[in-house]
Parts: C-alpha cells; sequence; structure tokens
C-alpha cells in the first residue's frame, strides 16, 4: 500500500534531478553542451511563484553565467512562455543588490534559458518552439518582449537520439512509460507503481534513485492524481467551447469527475486541505465523498 498521508514537495523529475551530477547530464543533453559533472551549480527553484500542489520546476545557475529553467509537464500548456517569464523576473529580482537598478552603469546577469520537458500521451512532435508572442493580441512586425520556450517531447517513439545523450533522461523516460503502459492494461495506479519500480530495480533503470528514495512511491501516485485533475479541467474547457445546451448534465458530470478524483484522493490517504486545493471542492463536500 502507498503511503500518501503527506504532501510530496517535488514531482519525481524534479526530486530526480536534485542530484548536480544527474543534472548537469540532462542539461547537456538538451543544450548540446559538455559541462563536466563537477561544474558549479547553484539551484535556484522558486516556491509559491505560481502555485501548484506539486513543484514541476527547476531553475539554477550554472557556472555563475547561465540561468536554466526546466520544466516538466504531462499535458502541454501553451502558456508557458508567459510562465517563465514569471518565473525569470522572480529569479532576476533575487540576485539584484539593493539599488543597483538605479545605477549607471549596466549590472551583468546570467544568461536565460528555457526548456520544456514533455512526456504524455497527447501527440506532439519531438521539438517545438513556443513564443510568448504568440499570445499578443495584437502583432505588430518585431516584438519587442520574446521569449522561446522549445518542448521536447520525451515519450516513447520520441527523441531516440537526445535519450541517447542521457541516460538519466532514458530511465526516466522509460519509468513513466511503464506506468502509463500498465494503467493501459488496467492496473490500479497503486498496483501498476509497484510493478514498474520492480521492473527498474531488477532491470537498471533508475536503480540509484529508486533504492534510496523510500517516497517515490507517494510522489507517482500523487503526480498522476493531479494529471487525472488537470485532464478534467482540459476536458471542462473542451465542453465549454462547443455548442450551448444540455448544460446542467455538463456541469452535473464536472461537479462528479472532481468527486471522483477527491474519492481516490481520500482513499490513498490525502488530507483533507490538499484534496481541496487540487480540486478546487469545498472540504465538507470532500468529507462526505
Amino acid at each position: 500500500m502507498i503511503n500518501t498521508n503527506r504532501t510530496y514537495k517535488n514531482n519525481v523529475f524534479v526530486d530526480y534531478l536534485q542530484d548536480k551530477a544527474r543534472l548537469i547530464e540532462v542539461y547537456n543533453a538538451i543544450a548540446g553542451t559538455n559541462y563536466p559533472p563537477t561544474a558549479k551549480v547553484d539551484y535556484k527553484t522558486l516556491e509559491n511563484v505560481l502555485t501548484r500542489t506539486q513543484n514541476n520546476d527547476l531553475a539554477f545557475i550554472l557556472e555563475e553565467r547561465i540561468v536554466v529553467l526546466i520544466e516538466h509537464q504531462s499535458t502541454i500548456n501553451e502558456n508557458m512562455p508567459l510562465r517563465m517569464l514569471i518565473y525569470i523576473s522572480e529569479i532576476y529580482k533575487a540576485l539584484m543588490e539593493k539599488g543597483v537598478l538605479y545605477r549607471r552603469t549596466g549590472r551583468p546577469i546570467p544568461t536565460p534559458e528555457f526548456f520544456v520537458i514533455f512526456n504524455g500521451r497527447d501527440n506532439y512532435p519531438d521539438r517545438k518552439e513556443i513564443r510568448l508572442s504568440d499570445s499578443f493580441i495584437l502583432n505588430k512586425g518585431e516584438p519587442q518582449l520574446e521569449l522561446i520556450v522549445p518542448v521536447y517531447n520525451i515519450a516513447k517513439g520520441h527523441n531516440s537520439e537526445l535519450l541517447k545523450h542521457s541516460k538519466s533522461l532514458a530511465d526516466y523516460s522509460m519509468l513513466i512509460s511503464l506506468v502509463y503502459d500498465e494503467l493501459a492494461n488496467g492496473e490500479p495506479l497503486d498496483i501498476a507503481i509497484e510493478k514498474v519500480i520492480d521492473y527498474c530495480l531488477d532491470n537498471g533503470i533508475m536503480t540509484d534513485y529508486l533504492e534510496n528514495n523510500g517516497e517515490v512511491r507517494g510522489m507517482l501516485s500523487m503526480q498522476w492524481d493531479e494529471e487525472l485533475f488537470i485532464e478534467i479541467t482540459k476536458e471542462e474547457g473542451r465542453e465549454e467551447g462547443r455548442e450551448e445546451g444540455r448544460e446542467e448534465g455538463r456541469e452535473e458530470g464536472r461537479e462528479e469527475g472532481r468527486v471522483e478524483v477527491a474519492r481516490n484522493m481520500k482513499a490513498k490517504g490525502f488530507p483533507v486541505a490538499d484534496i481541496a486545493e487540487i480540486t478546487g471542492l469545498p472540504e465538507d463536500i470532500i468529507a462526505s465523498a
């Protein structure tokens, strides 16, 4: 039985890359660089910039020259450039000494780089760029503000050349793919996670991490519950964009979807306050679910 009687701060991707050697290996693969495992890394991941139950983003300064933001997504979000803009603004703000912005000389800042790692089930190309300017209300030629986020799809069957350059990234891709496969075969989430972890340990996949992290099962379970809720809210958006009519039935369906997620999380021992934050349901509804 997976212990989920707590909130897990990070999802597995972010937790896995708290190891600096793994992080540098992954960065080298996606950025085409060759930094040694001993390169200086200063984590700058921000908390509570945008509310989530689990952190799915990494921010770090590499060798005091580059500030890198990497976000993990299982559902593509076209607002990623806007989110990254908020993140990088907060990081630069935290780096500034008092009064520096009013000096006459320019203050050197680390060069920003942005990446999204995607491994969901949506049909998505190996690599695609999302631009902040795509969201501008007025398109007036060359934008005066731009932020470009390349999205790399590491789901099964994608980016095989990229994954050859990082065993850490390939192993993570395999772990998530195997869980998806078990769920597609009808296995309950808890059993799917246990089977996949046993398989990975037997086959040299993420072995060091899985052997030394007793919380990975809970993190994966919470990650999937949050993903399920994202899918429900995404479906709500689709419904709202369709022809009017049957509104009462749609509303009942949406509410039941939230209640079902709450019921599943409650059965796994999640605190009511955490379930309320994820689903948006009142705590009295969750208590009676």
